[in-house]
């Protein structure tokens, strides 16, 4: 089992910036990519962003491409989302989830992934 906390949600004005963190603990061991996906009001969850363990490759969503940066820091089994010029769309419960597969390119596609956490929200006030 792997245990995710995220982090860092809260009320932000367009433009501003966040940072998310989500700590993995449990079986991190087995975990070889982690994302970010975020679920607004009414709609379906989306990927946001997702990074392997190892190699740290990257993979992003075209709405946050530019604005957002996800990295890790192996050490403390955390990832994070850096989230820049935010915008009132970008609103939403965001979720990390972490993938137990052998992954070479970090995962974007919900199915792909094992554990999710609990979600923060991230509210842009326009």
């Amino acid at each position: 089992q792997v245990q995710l906390v995220e982090s860092g949600g809260g009320l932000v004005q367009t433009g501003g910036s966040l940072r998310l963190s989500c700590a993995a603990s449990g079986r991190t061991a087995s975990t070889h990519a982690m994302g970010w996906f975020r679920q607004a009001p009414g709609k379906e969850r989306e990927f946001v962003a997702s990074i392997t363990w190892g190699g740290g490759g990257t993979s992003y969503s075209d709405s946050v491409k530019g604005r957002f940066t996800v990295s890790r820091d192996n050490g403390k089994n955390t990832v994070y989302l850096q989230m820049n010029r935010l915008k009132p769309e970008d609103t939403a419960v965001y979720y990390c989830a972490a993938d137990t597969t052998v992954a070479y390119f970090p995962p974007t596609r919900e199915y792909e992934y094992d554990y999710w956490g609990q979600g923060t929200q991230v509210t842009v006030s326009s």
